[in-house]
C-alpha cells in the first residue's frame, strides 16, 4: 500500500475517532445553556461558540443533531484541512473569534447544533448547545368579501359576508387573525395550509362567514404580515340601473308639464289685428239686428 493511501486512511480513522470521542465527551465536559439564534430564510447567519480566550484553543468543531446523530458542519484542528462535507460550501469558519458563517439558510438547517471547543492540552471539550429557529415573512395577505342579502324572519332582511384570506411563502406555519370582527357573529367555513415541497414555505387559507349586524372595517393577518383593511356590511343603495330610469322618468315628465304649459299659454295670447276684426264683425252683426228691427 502506498504511502499516500496510508495517511488517507489515517486521516480518515483518526477524525472518526475524535467524533466518537465527542459524543462521549459531551456527557462529561462542560456545558451551558442552550443559545437560541434566529435566521430568515435565504440569508446568513452566525454561530458563535462562547470561549475566554481563543488563542488557547486547539480544536473546535460544529455539528448537527439529525435523526438523533451527530453530523460534522465545520471546523478547524489546527493548520490540518477539514473532511469535505456539503455544507462547507456555504460555510466558513472564523478561527479568531471561533464562529461559522452559515449562508443561504434554508428551513432544513433548522435545529439543534453542538459547538465543540478543545483547549490545548485539555482532554474534555467545553460543550455549548446553540438552537437555530428559520423564519420567513408571509406575503401580504389577500382579503376578499363577498357579501349578500338575505330574508330574516318577519323582521325583514339581513345580510352576510363570505370574507377569504390568504398568504404564502412563510414560515413556520402560522393561523389567520381577523381584526373588525364579532367573534360571536363569526363562523370558519374553510381552512387550508400547505407546504412546498421544496422549500417548506407554507400557504394559509381561511373563509369565514360574518353575519352583520353594522357597518365594519375588516383586515387579516398572517404571521407579521398585515392586509389592507376593507369596509363590509354597508347599507344597500339603489342600483345604478333604476336611478337612471328614475331620472329619465323625470326628465320626460318636466319635458311633458313644459310642452303642455307653452301650448296654453300660447293659445291664450291674441294680436291687435285679431282683437279689431272681432269688433268690426260684432258692429256689423248689431246694424243688421237694428235695421231689420
Amino acid at each position: 500500500m502506498s504511502l499516500q493511501l496510508r495517511c488517507l486512511y489515517t486521516h480518515r480513522y483518526s477524525f472518526a475517532l475524535v467524533v466518537t470521542m465527542l459524543l462521549l465527551a459531551a456527557a462529561s465536559g462542560d456545558s451551558d445553556a442552550a443559545m437560541n439564534i434566529k435566521a430568515v430564510l435565504g440569508h446568513s447567519v452566525t454561530f458563535r461558540c462562547p470561549s475566554n480566550h481563543s488563542e488557547a484553543v486547539e480544536r473546535l468543531y460544529i455539528q448537527k443533531i439529525i435523526n438523533d446523530k451527530e453530523k460534522f458542519i465545520n471546523g478547524f484542528y489546527k493548520d490540518r484541512d477539514m473532511p469535505w462535507n456539503e455544507y462547507q460550501i456555504r460555510t466558513k469558519v472564523n478561527k479568531m473569534d471561533l464562529s461559522m458563517e452559515m449562508r443561504n439558510v434554508s428551513v432544513s438547517d433548522e435545529g439543534l447544533y453542538k459547538c465543540y471547543i478543545f483547549d490545548i492540552g485539555v482532554t474534555n471539550p467545553k460543550v455549548s448547545d446553540i438552537i437555530l429557529e428559520v423564519t420567513a415573512e408571509y406575503s401580504a395577505p389577500t382579503i376578499t368579501p363577498d357579501c349578500t342579502e338575505h330574508r330574516r324572519g318577519v323582521s325583514g332582511t339581513g345580510m352576510s359576508c363570505d370574507l377569504s384570506c390568504s398568504a404564502v411563502g412563510g414560515y413556520p406555519q402560522s393561523t389567520i387573525r381577523w381584526t373588525g370582527l364579532n367573534p360571536s357573529l363569526t363562523n370558519v367555513i374553510y381552512n387550508w395550509s400547505s407546504a412546498h415541497n421544496d422549500s417548506k414555505t407554507w400557504t394559509i387559507n381561511q373563509t369565514v362567514t360574518y353575519n352583520c349586524d353594522q357597518q365594519t372595517n375588516v383586515s387579516c393577518a398572517i404571521g407579521g404580515a398585515v392586509s389592507h383593511t376593507i369596509t363590509i356590511c354597508k347599507t344597500q343603495s339603489f342600483p345604478l340601473k333604476v336611478i337612471a330610469a328614475i331620472a329619465f322618468v323625470l326628465v320626460f315628465a318636466l319635458l311633458l308639464i313644459f310642452v303642455v304649459v307653452m301650448k296654453c299659454f300660447c293659445g291664450r295670447q291674441h294680436t291687435p289685428e285679431d282683437q279689431s276684426g272681432d269688433v268690426n264683425v260684432s258692429l256689423t252683426e248689431y246694424r243688421s239686428q237694428l235695421k231689420s228691427v
